[in-house]
């Protein structure tokens, strides 16, 4: 699977650790995802459930159009359930359409923290697995600091990491510990960020 010729790592899981006990308080997370200055799509998390038992509902939704023409030049549909139980997963199912190419996941626990990018627990350990194939990314992560993001909701203090190796992302959580940004390079050399609401 790949976006912009990128593998989709977005929706993906790290190994150990294996709880994830930090829920975001409003009960979702909401983002634009923005390429070359353009609003190309959404990508959210919808939380039901209380730390330790609950789940977690992930939707991304991309259309890149060619301008003038307005036809669709790329598409990628995504959507996937995690539940949770004693802070550990049980069980994680996924539907993605990557520009008209169907792909369907259903997983147990593997060990590994599902990495959907939400929690910064997943910046803990060294392996990814992909929610979209299954298949397990060897990454690494550097811790790049604090810094101070803007949100379509005002600026936030948030922490840096980049995971590279198998999955090159840039990553910033807040001092709650969710997901305040996210950023990658796409084939062309453009930037794809991630932008929270």
């Amino acid at each position: 699977m790949r976006l912009f010729g990128l593998p989709l790592g977005l929706v993906a899981a790290l190994a150990a650790p294996v709880n994830a006990l930090s829920l975001h308080s409003s009960g979702s997370l909401i983002f634009d995802v923005v390429r070359k200055g353009k609003d190309i799509g959404d990508h959210s998390y919808k939380f039901s459930g209380q730390s330790g038992n609950f789940t977690v509902r992930v939707a991304t939704d991309i259309a890149v159009k060619v301008p003038l023409i307005r036809t669709t030049a790329y598409s990628f549909k995504h959507k996937s359930i995690e539940n949770w139980k004693g802070g550990q997963l049980q069980q994680l199912s996924s539907s993605t359409n990557d520009d008209g190419e169907p792909h369907q996941l259903k997983t147990a626990n593997k060990g590994a923290l599902p990495a959907s990018l939400w929690n910064d627990d997943i910046v803990r350990g060294g392996k990814l697995m992909n929610t979209i194939d299954g298949k397990i990314m060897s990454v690494r992560t550097a811790d790049l600091g604090t810094e101070t993001i803007k949100t379509k909701s005002g600026s936030v203090s948030a922490h840096h990491y980049r995971l590279s190796g198998d999955l090159a992302r840039d990553l910033w959580y807040d001092s709650d510990g969710n997901l305040a940004q996210v950023m990658f390079k796409a084939d062309d050399g453009s930037t794809v960020m991630y932008i929270r609401k």
